[in-house]
């Protein structure tokens, strides 16, 4: 009868988070030992865990991805209290693609050829690594992140723009892009996520916290894309303006070498 109240409540052995978490034993009661797993819920000689136990190791194992130390996560863990599952999913949402973009798996000879005479070299590989459009897999495999922006370099290629003037470009449009992406996270630091983590992360402030997030994401790209098209309408009038000037004066002064 225990038995049954406990798998109706959700609560599961450890042997059972061990498997649903793919983790061991062992390592469950490690996790415990250095305080980033709350203890479980005795009842005679048995502990049992619940969802939270769960979520917390799923949190635990994306903060290691991040490259944080046991020790640096215990201390964030340490501001959660109960609500692993909300920065579970908070973080997730952080660090959702903004839009469906699939990465692509190539080989290094289908990134450097449609670059043609314009020889994508190492250094142009290297290049594409630092501004994060590909990663390398291994066996001559590389995984491309974002093939829209790779594209946008080959057709720069096409056009008969110089492979290393190419990446200048798109190193430049990714460092402008990082300074727009920077100012709509300290809008959301400054009105959303820093008054509710002065207020010590109430429980039921997780999803209006979340809720702007998700928001402001299509804000972002939609605000990003309409300055963007402002700005180019502003930038190509201005160019045929001072070509136009240039014509007129040429107009005037006559052709070169004349009298």
């Amino acid at each position: 009868m225990a038995e049954e109240i406990e798998k109706e409540s959700g609560e599961i052995t450890i042997e059972d988070l061990a498997r649903l978490t793919g983790m061991t034993v062992r390592n469950i009661r490690a996790h415990q030992s250095r305080g980033l797993l709350p203890p479980p819920r005795v009842i005679g000689r048995t502990g049992y865990y619940d969802e939270e136990h769960i979520s917390r190791i799923a949190l635990i194992r994306e903060l290691q991805e991040e490259g944080m130390n046991l020790e640096a996560i215990r201390r964030i863990l340490e501001s959660t209290g109960n609500s692993s599952r909300d920065l579970l999913s908070f973080t997730r949402s952080f660090r959702e693609p903004y839009e469906d973009e699939q990465p692509e798996i190539l080989e290094i000879s289908e990134i450097a050829q449609p670059w043609g005479e314009t020889a994508l070299d190492k250094d142009g590989m290297r290049r594409l690594e630092e501004l994060g459009l590909m990663r390398r897999l291994g066996d001559g495999r590389i995984e491309v992140l974002s093939p829209k922006l790779l594209a946008a370099g080959v057709e720069l290629a096409e056009l008969g723009v110089p492979a290393a003037d190419a990446l200048s470009a798109l190193e430049s449009l990714r460092d402008r892009s990082g300074a727009v992406a920077e100012v709509f996270i300290q809008v959301f630091n400054e009105l959303f996520w820093e008054p509710f983590d002065r207020a010590g992360r109430p429980p039921d402030e997780w999803p209006r916290v979340q809720d702007a997030l998700q928001r402001m994401r299509p804000l972002a790209a939609d605000a990003l894309l309409a300055s963007f098209q402002l700005a180019m309408d502003e930038a190509t009038e201005g160019a045929i303006g001072e070509m136009i000037r240039r014509d007129l004066e040429t107009d005037r002064s006559g052709p070169p070498g004349a009298a």
